[in-house]
């Protein structure tokens, strides 16, 4: 038999843990912003992707000038997503050659990096992170803030980056978005 005092105790309990892990999570969203700060990038925009109802990830693009200009991209920018609902490597690989495709990019253009995105990208979790840090010609990808692979060709980053911030992108309002439009014009 539970005696009412223990019961509260328990629940109170519970919600000092829930209390504290939403304030860890301010706290390193605080701590990832700032460090973006330190290494001098300044977000450009910010965008959150929905399907249907379904709030799928959001997205930052930071450079340091804090513009991107499309026909002249900066030699150093991060693009962070941090996604919002569970998604597989295979699938994540899979949505990103769709995207390839509906850009109109040749198998020829993209093929020679799926076997290194194979590589690089985890299964996802929602509250995960992943980034892409442009520096050098050189694609950093990060997990969650620890680097977990290098594409080193040049023409890998613009490709990638095409998918949100091309003219063709599917998702306008999303590229207006990170871009630091104002879509209500």
């Amino acid at each position: 038999m539970y005696k009412p005092g223990l019961i509260i105790l328990l629940v109170f309990i519970s919600i000092l843990f829930e209390v504290q892990a939403d304030n860890n999570q301010n706290v390193k969203e605080e701590k990832q912003a700032e460090s973006f700060k330190e290494l001098g990038f300044t977000e450009v925009g910010n965008a959150k992707f929905t399907f249907l109802f379904w709030d799928i990830y959001h997205s930052t693009l930071y450079t340091k000038s804090g513009s991107y200009i499309p026909e002249n991209p900066p030699a150093e920018l991060i693009f962070e997503i941090e996604y919002l609902k569970d998604i597989t490597a295979a699938d994540l690989l899979e949505r990103t050659i769709e995207q390839w495709q509906h850009l109109g990019f040749s198998k020829a253009q993209y093929n020679q990096f799926i076997p290194k995105l194979k590589a690089i990208w985890p299964d996802i979790y929602a509250g995960d992170k992943l980034a892409l840090s442009v520096q050098d010609n050189k694609s950093i990808f990060y997990f969650n803030n620890l680097k977990v692979g290098v594409i080193e060709r040049a023409e890998f980053s613009q490709l990638f980056l095409a998918i949100w911030l091309s003219e063709k992108t599917s998702e306008p309002e999303l590229k207006a978005e990170l871009l630091g439009e104002n879509i209500d014009e």
